[in-house]
C-alpha cells in the first residue's frame, strides 16, 4: 500500500487584543527606535489582555478550522506551547467545551522551547500513515514574556497558529525527509519557579546557528534537497533578524552568496507577520509560512524549508510544498493583526506585572478581549473559561 501524501490542510492563526509599538517601547526606554525597527526587525508586539491566554489563543485560532472543515475524523488534538496553564492538565482539554470537540479525539500537551509544534507535526504524519482517513489538529499557542526594563524584553509577543494535517492535504505536503539536531545547552530556559525566562542571549544566538547547520547536514545526509533548490526559507524567529542570520550562516557553511538582495528574495515575505506581532515561540515558524504564502503570488509545487529551532536545544529541518490551487484555501491575516487596539505603556506594564492566584480564592478577570473566548475566572483553582459573543475571523 503506498504511503499517502500527508500535509497541511488548512492553516489559521490568532493574536491578541492589544498591541504596542516598539516606538513607545523605546521612548520609555530611552532609546532610538532604529535599535528595535532595523537592529532586531521588530515594529510592535501583541499583548494580551487580562482575560486572554494560551487556550483563548488556541481557541481562537482553531474556530475557523472547525467551522470549515467541522469534527469528523477528528482522532487528536497536539497543542504545544512553553506557555502552559497546568503543570498536569493538557491545556487542549479546556478546548473541548469551547469548540465543540468530540469525545473521540484524543488530546496531549507537547513541549520542547519554540521547537514542539514541529514536534506534533510529525506525530500526526505518523498517526496519520497508520490510518489515513484520520484528521489532526496540531495548534502551537504562546505567549512570550521577559522581565520588564531587560534587552529581551523587545521581543515579547504572543500568538497560535492551528494546522489541520490531514492526508491528500489542500494546503502544503510534507515532505519525507528531515535533519535533526539535539543537544543540552542553557541558553534559554523557564523553572518551574519562574514566570519569566533566563536567557543568556550571545549564548542563544551561537546555539541556534548551530544547531541550524547540524540539522541541515543531517537533513542532507538522508537523501534532502540542496539550499539551492528552495524556493524560500521559512525560519523561527524569535526577532525577524534571527531569520537572516541564521540564513547568511547556512549559505556561508556551504560557500554560496549572502548578499543582502539574496536574503530578502529567500526571506522577506516570510517575515510580515513576526515583525509586528513578536516572539510567539511555538506558533513563529507558523507565523512565517502564512506570510509567506500570503506575500508571494504562486509557490504551487515549490519546496519550502521549514527550520525549527527551540531553545534547549532541538532543531528540525523539513520541508512544506504548496499544493495546487492552495491559494483558495488561504485567508485574510492581516485583518486579524490589524483589529488589534494600541495600548498605552503604563496599561502594558500593568498588565506584565498582574500575576495569577497562587491559593485558594476567586479571580474574575475583567472583560477586554474581543476574540471570541476569554477567561473569565480562576477560582479554587479551577479556570473558567466562556464564549463572547463575538464570532470568529473566518
Amino acid at each position: 500500500m503506498p504511503t499517502p501524501v500527508i500535509g497541511i490542510h488548512d492553516l489559521s492563526i490568532a493574536t491578541t487584543h492589544y498591541v504596542l509599538d516598539h516606538a513607545t517601547l523605546a521612548h520609555h526606554h530611552g532609546v532610538p527606535v532604529d535599535k528595535y525597527h532595523y537592529g532586531i526587525g521588530q515594529e510592535a508586539m501583541s499583548v494580551p489582555a487580562a482575560d486572554e491566554d494560551i487556550v483563548t489563543l488556541a481557541a481562537t485560532a482553531a474556530a475557523p478550522i472547525l467551522q470549515r472543515h467541522g469534527t469528523d475524523n477528528l482522532r487528536t488534538l497536539l497543542l504545544a506551547t512553553e506557555s502552559s496553564v497546568d503543570q498536569s492538565k493538557a491545556s487542549g482539554l479546556y478546548l473541548h467545551p469551547l469548540l465543540g470537540l468530540p469525545n473521540t479525539c484524543r488530546v496531549l500537551e507537547l513541549k520542547q522551547a519554540c521547537y514542539s509544534a514541529t514536534a506534533a507535526l510529525q506525530l500526526a504524519l505518523g498517526l496519520i500513515t497508520r490510518d489515513p482517513a484520520e484528521r489532526v489538529l496540531v495548534i502551537a499557542a504562546d505567549i512570550a514574556r521577559y522581565d520588564l526594563d531587560t534587552p529581551a524584553e523587545a521581543t515579547q509577543g504572543a500568538a497560535a497558529a492551528a494546522m489541520l494535517i490531514t492526508a491528500d492535504p489542500a494546503l502544503a505536503a510534507l515532505g519525507p525527509i528531515t535533519g535533526i539536531h539535539s543537544t543540552d545547552v542553557n541558553d534559554f530556559w523557564r523553572p518551574n519557579y519562574r514566570t519569566t525566562a533566563v536567557v543568556d542571549g550571545k549564548l542563544s544566538i551561537t546555539a541556534y546557528l548551530d544547531a541550524v547547520t547540524h540539522a541541515y547536514t543531517d537533513y542532507r545526509n538522508r537523501g534532502g534537497l540542496p539550499l539551492e533548490e528552495f524556493a524560500a526559507f521559512c525560519y523561527h524567529q524569535p526577532f525577524t533578524k534571527m531569520a537572516y542570520k541564521a540564513h547568511r550562516h547556512l549559505l556561508a557553511a556551504h560557500d554560496l552568496p549572502t548578499e543582502t538582495t539574496d536574503l530578502d528574495r529567500a526571506l522577506a515575505a516570510t517575515t510580515h507577520y513576526n515583525r509586528v506581532i513578536g516572539n510567539s515561540y511555538t506558533a513563529s515558524l507558523y507565523l512565517a509560512l502564512a506570510s509567506l504564502l500570503d506575500h508571494t503570488d504562486d509557490l504551487t509545487g515549490q519546496p519550502i524549508a521549514m527550520i525549527s529551532y527551540g531553545s534547549g536545544s532541538v532543531a528540525e529541518l523539513f520541508t512544506a510544498t504548496p499544493a495546487p490551487g492552495y491559494q483558495t484555501q488561504l485567508r485574510t491575516t492581516t485583518d486579524i493583526i490589524n483589529q488589534r487596539k494600541p495600548i498605552d505603556y503604563h496599561h502594558y506594564r500593568t498588565l506584565h506585572t498582574t500575576s495569577e492566584p497562587t491559593r485558594d480564592g476567586h479571580l474574575v478577570l475583567p472583560r477586554e478581549t474581543a476574540s471570541p473566548y476569554r477567561l473569565a475566572a480562576i477560582t479554587n483553582h479551577n479556570r473558567i473559561y466562556e464564549t463572547t459573543g463575538h464570532p470568529p475571523t473566518a
